[in-house]
Formats: structure tokens, C-alpha cells, sequence
């Protein structure tokens, strides 16, 4: 019986997750997303192209491997449907090897609004979200009240989804929410309520299955499983930086809540991030910048959310935080993104320690909201030069090949390969895979 081996996010997201799946799907027979949404978003480049996707797993551009969409994952019809479309004008034909968990949760149009509802409740006190739904409909699965993929095909689905969507205005209401001036995509709450229902069609083409037996007799027949991670790490619900965190276990142990697998199932655990740092929305950034130099990255790198859109909060990489997400999800080797964002820097930073009230630590503080976190840095040499045309790890500059192997000190953990272009041919292995 083979394991599963895992990927994820050790920042805050959008570290290069999608492209390190999309290199590594050769070696594996089946790709399975665990957690999260549409609030995710994966770009994947090559041949010229760029893809972007939120819900469908990374490996759906090899034709002969097996895509899932995991029980833990959540799924709104309208935007299921237009990533199905944009996949079938590249000529991908994702009904031939994509798979969906009949236990996974819809996002209902009501959803959407409530997000948006409690998010004007907040005030300045908004945690940023990206207004997919995400958080409310895990609220109604945690509430036991949701409907999951598999409802679709039953009787009185329609009676249900009636039900639930009057919860949701009722409660809007209470919180002073207009719900006749929501609108979704220019469109009223019933407008586009009747896109979201012929959307269901869409989905109903897929075939459905029971993906904890799925999945486990995947491994019983010995074929190689990655479980691809959405958000990242300092997101999770539990061990991120909350309240302003995402909706689910966005780590390791979500794999198994969220494929339906046993602890002892899990192989490697591939954990990515970028050579500096970035966060989309409100919370904690201890070593962003505000400065020129901030404003090159965000530049450079091209940082806005491949989902909403926004402009990144850029800042040096932070060292606590990723020996914090190292530990907590038994990382076993590192992807390194992007240092060819800093090639014309003359110095790139690392924050190794944290000063919080005059005392230095390197944990991550219960009080990461409320204190002052200042960032204690260490500066090293740029490598002020261009990175491409470089097709071997070794041949990376040396002050490169220095700062890497500063990550690698610093969380005791390999650094197995290093992403120098937004293609997935400019992925460098330390050994031949």
C-alpha cells in the first residue's frame, strides 16, 4: 500500500502551489485536492500560456492522471462551471478525469450574500475576505445544516436549498444587510440564483463517488497520490494567524479530514514558499515593507491575487513563521519560489527572530494580533543578476545558493528545488527526480 504524499502552502498563500503540483503530477497517478474553494487560485504556466485554477486540482492538465475534489473541498456551481469552460477552450476535457466527492459542500448563492453581510457587520474590523462564500458555508457544515454534492441528485434537493437560503436572508436582515441591493456579478440574489441552479447541470456530467473508499482503494492499488493544499499554512483555522485566517485545516492533518485517509497514510510532505513573503488582506505581517523596496516586489512579482485581484502586502521572509509551518505539518523537504523576483536587489533580508515588549523569541505569539512584532533581520548579498537560461541548482549564483541554504538552517529542513520563472520548466532539482 502506497502513501500519500502532500503539498502545500507554508506562508500565506500563493507561494506557487498550482505550478509545483502541475511539475510534480508526472510522478503521481492521481491528484486530490483536501480543503477549501473558489477563494483559492492556482496559476499554472507553460507553452506560452497562463491558467488559473480555483476549485479543479492542478493535475487536470495531464490527460491520464486522476483528478479528485475531495469531501473537504467546497464547490459553487457558477464558478465550477466557467473553470469547466475555460479548461474547454484550451482543449482540456476535464470530464474524462475529474473526479468529485458526493460528501463535498456547496456554496450557495445565500452564501455569497452572507459573506458579503458579515463582513459590512465587522466594520474595520473586516478580516478581508475574498466574498466566495467560503466561510459561511463551512459555518452550515459545521452547523450540520449544509448541502453537499451528493443532495443534488435527491427528491426534495430543491425544498432543502429553499430552506436554507431563507436562513441566510433572515440572518442578513438581522445584521442590517440590504438584501434586495446584493447583487452577485451585476446580477440580483435571483437572477443568480437561476444561473447557479442550470449550473448544477454542469456538474452533474461528473461522476460522483464515495472518495474515502475512492481514494483508499487508490492507494490499496498501489497508485501514487498527491494531496495538493489550498491558502497555506498561516491560514489555518487553528494554528494560523486568527481571526484573519480562512475557514478550514488548511495543513497536513486536513489531508486526512479531508480525503478521508488515516494518519499513517502520509508519505512526504512537500512544503512551499516563496524567497520572500506576501498576504492578501487584513492581519498580522511582521516583516512588511512599506518602502520602494516593497513596491518592487509587488511589482516584480507580479503580486496580485490570481482570485480577487488585489495587490499583495509584500515583506522580507519571515523565519519563525516558517519553522512555525515546518513543525506543524512534518515538513520533509522545502520549494523555494520566485528568488528571481529580488535579482536586481543589492541586499535580500531574513527575519530570524522576533523582538515583542524587549524580548527576542522565535515562537509565534498567542498575541500575534494585539502586540507590536518587531522583525530582527539579517541582511545577505543580492546576487544582482538575471536567472535565466540556468538549468542546473548548482549553477545558481552563489549568493543564492547561500541564502537557500540560510532556509535550510534555519527550519532544519532540505531545500529539494528552486522555481526561478513563472514556466514549469524553470523548476531546479537538487538531484535528478
Amino acid at each position: 500500500m502506497t502513501k500519500i504524499d502532500v503539498l502545500l502552502g507554508l506562508q500565506w498563500g500563493d507561494e506557487g502551489k498550482g505550478k509545483i503540483v502541475d511539475v510534480l503530477t508526472p510522478q503521481y497517478d492521481v491528484i486530490a485536492r483536501f480543503q477549501g474553494g473558489p477563494n483559492a487560485g492556482h496559476t499554472i504556466e507553460f507553452n506560452g500560456m497562463k491558467h488559473v485554477l480555483h476549485i479543479i486540482p492542478s493535475g487536470i492538465f495531464h490527460a491520464d492522471k486522476v483528478n479528485l475534489i475531495g469531501n473537504g473541498v467546497l464547490i459553487e456551481p457558477c464558478i465550477f462551471r466557467k473553470e469547466i469552460e475555460g479548461l474547454a477552450e484550451k482543449g482540456v476535457d476535464a470530464v474524462r478525469n475529474l473526479f468529485i466527492s458526493k460528501k463535498a459542500h456547496l456554496i450557495l448563492p445565500s452564501h455569497r450574500m452572507m459573506d458579503a453581510a458579515n463582513e459590512q457587520a465587522k466594520g474595520n474590523m473586516k478580516i478581508g475576505s475574498t466574498l466566495k462564500g467560503i466561510g459561511p458555508a463551512y459555518t452550515d457544515k459545521i452547523a450540520r445544516t449544509g448541502l453537499r454534492v451528493g443532495d443534488i441528485l435527491s427528491s426534495d434537493f430543491v425544498e432543502r436549498y429553499l430552506l436554507l437560503k431563507e436562513q441566510h436572508i433572515r440572518m442578513a436582515q438581522t445584521l442590517g444587510f440590504d438584501v434586495a441591493a446584493f447583487r452577485l456579478d451585476g446580477m440580483t440574489l435571483e437572477a443568480y440564483e437561476q444561473q447557479w441552479m442550470e449550473s448544477l447541470t454542469t456538474l452533474k456530467a461528473f461522476r460522483f463517488v464515495n472518495s474515502e473508499y475512492f481514494i483508499n482503494q487508490c492507494l490499496h492499488d498501489n497508485m501514487r497520490v498527491l494531496a495538493e493544499g489550498a491558502q497555506a499554512m498561516m491560514l489555518d483555522i487553528d494554528f494560523g494567524t486568527y481571526p484573519f485566517v480562512t475557514s478550514s485545516n488548511t495543513i497536513t492533518a486536513g489531508v486526512c479530514t479531508g480525503l478521508g485517509v488515516a494518519p499513517s497514510t502520509i508519505g512526504r510532505v512537500m512544503g512551499i514558499t516563496k524567497a520572500y513573503c506576501t498576504r492578501v488582506g487584513a492581519g498580522p505581517f511582521p516583516t512588511e515593507l512599506f518602502d520602494a523596496t516593497g513596491r518592487y516586489l509587488c511589482e516584480q512579482g507580479h503580486e496580485y491575487g490570481s482570485t480577487t485581484g488585489r495587490p499583495r502586502r509584500c515583506g522580507w521572509i519571515d523565519m519563525p513563521a516558517l519553522r512555525y509551518a515546518c513543525m506543524i505539518n512534518g515538513v520533509t523537504e522545502l520549494y523555494v519560489t520566485k528568488p528571481d523576483v529580488m535579482n536586481s536587489l543589492d541586499q535580500v533580508c531574513m527575519c530570524e527572530a522576533y523582538e515583542i515588549e524587549g524580548k527576542q523569541t522565535v515562537e509565534i505569539p498567542f498575541e500575534y494580533n494585539t502586540v507590536e512584532v518587531k522583525p530582527l533581520l539579517k541582511y545577505y548579498e543580492g546576487w544582482r543578476q538575471s536567472l535565466e537560461g540556468i538549468t542546473e541548482y548548482a549553477a545558481l549564483p552563489q549568493q543564492l545558493l547561500t541564502y537557500l541554504e540560510a532556509i535550510e538552517r534555519q527550519t532544519g529542513v532540505p531545500v529539494a528545488a528552486v522555481s526561478i520563472s513563472p514556466d514549469r520548466k524553470d523548476v531546479l532539482f537538487k538531484k535528478v527526480q
